[in-house]
């Protein structure tokens, strides 16, 4: 049509100036743009055969080009490029463009020479490069590429080789250019659509600079580049690669590059298949490679890119003597890929199997060696972890890891690093390490033991010289980035489980270091604990003893938290011993290292004996009186290395010399004990040196405590405890002396003393402590000390009352004693031995209960001690040192009001002259402590839960407002420390003994006021809060439950009935947690059922805050009452009838009703309570309820429920037959009015016989009475008339239609 309209014209004149001139004379539209293009390509047809309009032609076609043709393609800049704008207008201006620019090439060529589409190129390419892919001159760039893809063709490629060259760079420099949304990723597109592919037809200088700017080494790489250098090498694929076909296969490579044998275009084509973002570039890079391996098979000749290492296999090959293995490799290669962007696991599945005889084809088993470089398995693997499908990433994960238990692969850097890359990468998304299908809880991670397995194997197929830097770079990767504690668990005990071998040195335990310190700090604190076992054990393993000295090893040991998984006592403990013993020989040993007087010991013997040395000298840093007590990061690592040490030494001495042991410890302890015996005799003895001695003193006693409970094969545990209580037994009056000097005699008078004050006092309490293990005599030092420390805190206490003024000492010296006093009556309110004489005691007494509660310290002069406002880190504020002072108070209060319960009276009436009045005038006393809640920061608040617990019992009947409100107060500071664990735990617990106690509970039930509502309020609160708050239910149920089995021995559960509904709410609870939340539940399981495998399960305490353990705890509950006591019965019975209307509810809820559902999960439990009251119910409760029973039974269930219900069924039925009529009722067919509401009521649903459905129990009724009738226990069929009403029932419904099997009825 187009050749015919051009015809046409040509018909009505054969001047060309005439038609051209008259084509273009008037405003432009599609219709006659491409009218003229239509017209040129006619006259060019006839120029070409010979045929044109002479010398007239070329000019009027450069006057049409000039005058006509640019300016047009230049006004039409009015949107930008790219195709943002889809609307008629643009479709319309697009049409013009395209067929200017074809009008414009048919110009160039009929010109008549090249200076026209020179000049064009040359005003145009200036056009483009001012333009650039600058916003708002989007059209201008569009406007110039479509002039040079139009002239571009025309140009000679040898004489306009520069031009050529000049618009290839500039091109190809805004076609990368794109690599980020917005105007430039428009141009690029248009560059690399339009004009690159007119350029490559040009061919020589063009295509050479573009493909030099396409591989030039300098070239800027990055994952932004890729896209934008696909489009391109795309757009010139026909180009770059050779063009098929034998006979030109010489001209191919002598005429163009050859891009199968650039590594760069390779590592181009990888990058696209893996990290490009978009569909569209991954599609680029599959086309590029099926391109090159359909041109390799066509060509037929050997082909080979070099590799970029300078060794190993080629990334790209081809050989015509493999033609079949390779088409077959990279056909299966190419439909993964392909496959993989279905991202559904259901069709990936059943290509998997593919991958693996990728790996066949790639390690050639003669020389165990690639074939194929091993960067294209790991594409594929790559292109699977970064997938939004979280199976096909699990999957891919698997896949890999399961390589090396089926294949020996050999050994590349590339997957060295592929490792420890991408594949760590995706090991940090916690969801992969979800049970599978059908896998019992607690049984562990298949993913986790994959790891495991694949990390052990892999690193003894390693190279000796590569296995170092490897493990090197896979422990600091684990310190990288932020990981979630399921995740670096499963990768820590990976490292733990792989064999001896001397691979890290001080940088290996650096980064190990590192990993403990900074990547595990929010972690939970069992699988943190259980993360730090594997991580020491892993450098046990791993680490070359020689390259690294003992204090290397302790930093590392330090890092581990003793508290969380490193014990004394446990497996953990055992092995670093064995492992010390073992080693200490090898040990790099420091240049200043001597051994003076040490010539029989070990170097372990001398590295803590020197430790100990060096850390009692007085440090050169003495900063007088006021100077900061020293950290306790130092006195923690001497002493841990101390035990070590001494059990090392019992290792060695177990079958040998007993006394040994202790001979070293003593050589150990000696220049503490020394200095111990000093500080009652020395007064000048400098002040850090007894802090960092008493800093010691205490963690060797806490840290040698055995945390484990099997350690009869470390005989020397015990023995080492008792030597060191015997030694500081032995320097228990010089400390003792110390002490009551320190906090007598007013020594103490700065702010930084308050924190040697705490830990005199820890040392005190330790002391006490020892002295009652081993037998208390009323002449040892303890017992000179306590009278007087407690008298003279008393006397300065009564000092300041009298109106000193208050200077700083004076302040801290009121505080100090306080504290003392304080510590005074904990001691003795735990340590009944301590009670001192009653005529001393009732002075004491007394003063504690005329004490000024909550009376707050007057701020002292800042003119008296400058450095008192100094900041430091161990300074308190003002603030905290007021609380603390009042937490001491109520400390000395809750000691005086539990050893006087008796006489705190039920009203202040009773009392005209109190003696104690803190004891005797209860108001006041509970008004003072919500007037301290008010003041106490939340961790202070303990002690006034205490007091408050003592008082409200005796206080509710006549007081019940003020009780009323110090539950709410309490309740408040509970509920706001929900996210603060350090203190939550405690403060919760305090509070439940307080309101929830038994004699408040009893009170409150029998006056049935407002504090009875109160209380169930805050139950109703509390599990409220445990639904987001794992384990706060379990606290409050687990107190209520013991306090009430106690009380229920002697009399009857009436408390308990008044609060049913907890036991009830407890039967049914448990949230449905996500699926996060259950994986972090499974493998805290997991680590609990490895016992003491794991030290982390000895040393912290198993705090059973599962939502099952509510559920365990009233059922334990329920089976200990007593079936024949009428009170429990009672309290069962109310249960089974709130149960049961339950069950009802949720099962006329409209809410889904799926499996594993809330709905679902409820009922379950609802029924297998139910199971367990079962054998407690009588006849006559069981008539109120077998209606129903029976009810529930015909509605639709779970499959898991309906289990429950006919088991239950059957057992009354088997036990009561004379329920057997009522059952027979259920399953009446009639079709009469009153059956049918009769039958509606028993069985919704089923209300007339056509419609009836089958009884979901029918057949396992009917065979369980089947099997007791052959055997002779069934009490069922006694009556022929319950026989024939049997098998009337039977047989009707054995023969309905929609009875789900009908050989049911073959018993009857």
């Amino acid at each position: 049509m187009e050749w015919v309209l051009a015809d046409a014209l040509l018909s009505q004149s054969r001047d060309p100036r005439v038609l051209l001139g008259a084509l273009c004379c008037e405003e432009a539209s599609a219709e006659r743009v491409e009218t003229l293009r239509f017209l040129l390509q006619r006259l060019e047809d006839e120029e070409a055969r010979g045929g044109g309009g002479a010398g007239a032609l070329p000019e009027a076609a450069r006057e049409v080009a000039a005058g006509y043709l640019v300016p047009l393609l230049r006004g039409l800049r009015g949107r930008p490029a790219g195709g943002a704008d889809t609307g008629p207008a643009a479709r319309q201006r697009r049409r013009v463009m395209r067929a200017a620019g074809a009008a414009l090439h048919s110009c160039a060529r009929l010109a008549g020479g090249p200076h026209l589409a020179a000049a064009l190129a040359e005003e145009a390419l200036r056009d483009l490069l001012a333009a650039g892919p600058a916003p708002g001159l989007e059209g201008a760039v569009e406007a110039a590429v479509e002039v040079l893809a139009a002239v571009g063709p025309c140009l000679r490629p040898r004489e306009d080789a520069p031009l050529l060259e000049r618009v290839a760079r500039a091109a190809l420099a805004l076609a990368l250019g794109g690599d980020e949304a917005g105007p430039a990723e428009g141009a690029a597109a248009l560059v690399a659509g339009r004009l690159l592919p007119a350029l490559g037809r040009c061919g020589g200088a063009a295509l050479r600079a573009v493909w030099g700017g396409l591989v030039a080494p300098g070239a800027p790489e990055g994952p932004g580049r890729v896209e934008p250098k696909l489009l391109v090498l795309s757009a010139l694929a026909e180009k770059l690669l050779p063009e098929p076909g034998a006979e030109r296969a010489t001209a191919a490579r002598d005429a163009g590059p050859d891009a199968r044998r650039c590594w760069r275009f390779w590592r181009t084509v990888q990058a696209g298949l893996t990290r490009a973002e978009d569909a569209l570039t991954r599609k680029r890079a599959r086309y590029l490679l099926q391109r090159a391996v359909e041109v390799s098979a066509e060509l037929g000749a050997d082909c080979a890119c070099a590799p970029q290492e300078g060794t190993g296999p080629s990334l790209f090959w081809w050989s015509e003597k493999k033609k079949d293995e390779l088409l077959k490799f990279w056909e299966n290669y190419i439909l993964i890929m392909e496959t993989l962007e279905g991202n559904q696991i259901h069709v990936i599945k059943p290509v998997l199997p593919k991958l693996n005889n990728l790996f066949e084809y790639a390690v050639s088993e003669e020389n165990g060696c690639w074939l194929f470089h091993p960067s294209w398995h790991l594409c594929i693997y790559k292109r699977m972890f970064e997938s939004e499908n979280k199976i096909l990433t699990k999957e891919g994960v698997t896949h890999f890891l399961e390589l090396c238990e089926t294949r020996v692969l050999p050994f590349s850097a590339e997957f060295s690093e592929f490792i420890i890359g991408p594949l760590m990468d995706a090991l940090s998304e916690s969801s992969l390490y979800s049970r599978s299908p059908g896998q019992l809880i607690g049984s562990g991670s298949p993913l986790g033991l994959k790891l495991q397995k694949f990390l052990v194997t892999y690193i003894s197929l390693l190279p000796e010289e590569i296995k170092s830097s490897f493990l090197l770079k896979f422990i600091q990767k684990m310190t990288s980035r932020h990981w979630c504690a399921i995740p670096i668990l499963f990768l820590c005990k990976a490292l733990a489980n792989i064999p001896r071998c001397k691979a890290l040195g001080i940088e290996g335990l650096l980064a190990l270091r590192d990993v403990l310190q900074c990547t595990m700090i929010t972690h939970q604190i069992l699988l943190r604990g259980a993360a730090q076992c594997y991580l020491l054990q892993a450098a046990m393993n791993l680490v070359d003893v020689e390259k690294v000295s003992l204090s290397d090893v302790s930093s590392l040991v330090m890092s581990v938290r003793q508290e969380e998984s490193f014990g004394r006592g446990t497996s953990l403990w055992r092995e670093l011993c064995d492992w010390l013993r073992v080693n200490e020989s090898c040990f790099r040993r420091p240049s200043t290292c001597s051994s003076i007087g040490l010539h029989e010991t070990s170097s372990l013997n001398a590295y803590v004996k020197n430790l100990v040395q060096e850390y009692i000298k007085s440090p050169a840093w003495e900063g007088g009186e006021n100077c900061c007590m020293p950290d306790w990061l130092e006195a923690k690592l001497v002493a841990m290395m101390v035990l070590l040490a001494i059990d090392v030494e019992g290792m060695k001495s177990q079958y040998s010399e007993k006394r040994r042991t202790q001979n070293v410890l003593r050589i150990f302890l000696d220049p503490l004990l020394d200095a111990l015996v000093k500080f009652g005799t020395n007064a000048y003895m400098p002040l850090l040196k007894t802090d960092r001695c008493l800093q010691l003193l205490l963690k060797l006693l806490h840290t040698c405590l055995l945390k484990g409970s099997s350690t009869q094969d470390v005989v020397p545990t015990d023995e080492v405890c008792t030597l060191l209580q015997n030694f500081v037994m032995s320097t228990t009056e010089s400390i003792s002396e110390f002490i009551l000097r320190r906090l007598t005699m007013k020594e103490l008078s700065s702010v930084s003393d308050l924190d040697r004050c705490h830990l005199y006092l820890m040392v005190l309490t330790e002391l006490i402590n020892l002295h009652l293990k081993v037998g208390w005599k009323r002449g040892n030092p303890i017992w000179r000390v306590i009278s007087p420390l407690k008298n003279a805190s008393i006397r300065h206490l009564q000092e300041m009352d009298r109106g000193q003024e208050p200077t700083l000492g004076r302040q801290i010296q009121r505080v100090v004693s306080m504290a003392a006093l304080a510590t005074v009556c904990e001691a003795t309110d735990q340590k009944p031995e301590l009670q001192l004489d009653s005529q001393d005691a009732g002075a004491t007494e007394r003063f504690l209960s005329s004490l000024q509660l909550n009376q707050t310290l007057q701020k002292p002069h800042t003119e008296e001690d400058g450095s008192f406002f100094e900041e430091s880190s161990s300074s308190q504020g003002w603030g905290k040192i007021v609380a603390q002072y009042i937490h001491d108070q109520w400390v000395c209060l809750s000691f005086l009001l539990k050893k006087y319960h008796t006489l705190i009276p039920a009203s202040e009436d009773e009392i005209l002259e109190p003696i104690l009045p803190a004891v005797q005038m209860p108001v006041r006393t509970l008004q003072s402590a919500l007037e301290a809640l008010t003041i106490l920061p939340s961790d202070q608040v303990l002690p006034v839960f205490l007091c408050m617990k003592i008082l409200v019992p005796k206080l509710l009947t006549s007081s019940e407002s003020l009780c009323i409100v110090s539950f709410d107060m309490a309740w408040k500071i509970v509920a706001s420390l929900s996210n603060t664990q350090l203190i939550f735990w405690s403060n919760l617990k305090a509070f439940v003994q307080f309101v929830f106690d038994p004699k408040v509970l009893t009170i409150a039930a029998k006056i049935k006021g407002q504090a009875y509502f109160k209380i169930k309020e805050i139950m109703y609160r509390i599990i409220e809060m445990s639904t987001i708050k794992t384990g706060v239910f379990n606290i409050l149920i687990s107190y209520c439950c013991k306090s009430w089995i106690v009380s229920a021995s002697n009399v009857s559960l009436s408390t308990a009935k008044n609060y049913s509904e907890l036991v009830y709410e407890a039967c049914i609870f448990g949230t449905v947690f996500r699926r996060d939340q259950r994986l972090i539940q499974d493998v805290q399981t997991f680590i609990e059922n490895l016992g003491h495998e794991c030290a982390a399960n000895i040393v912290i305490e198993n705090t059973k805050r599962e939502d099952h353990y509510v559920r365990i705890c009233a059922v334990k509950f329920l089976c200990l009452l007593d079936g024949s006591n009428m009170s429990h019965k009672l309290f069962m019975e109310d249960l089974a009838i709130k149960l049961l209307e339950k069950d009802e509810l949720v099962s006329k809820s409209r809410t889904r009703y799926y499996v594993n559902s809330q709905q679902h999960r409820v009922k379950n439990r609802i029924w297998q309570t139910l199971l367990v009251l079962l054998p407690r119910f009588d006849q006559n409760f069981l008539n109120r309820i077998i209606d129903k029973i029976f009810q529930a039974g015909f509605i639709s269930n779970q499959a898991s429920i309906k289990y429950f219900i006919e088991w239950i069924i059957i057992l009354i039925l088997h036990k009561f037959p004379q329920f057997l009529p009522k059952f027979w009722d259920c399953f009446s067919y009639t079709c009469s009015p009153k059956c049918s509401i009769r039958l509606t009521a028993a069985t919704p649903g089923l209300a007339t016989f056509g419609g009836a459905q089958p009884c979901p129990f029918m057949y396992q009724y009917i065979s369980f009475m089947a099997v007791f009738e052959l055997k002779g226990q069934s009490r069922v069929f006694t009556t022929d008339c319950v026989d024939l009403t049997a098998v009337f029932v039977f047989t009707v419904w054995s023969f309905t239609q929609s009875f789900a099997d009908p050989r049911c009825g073959h018993p009857s």
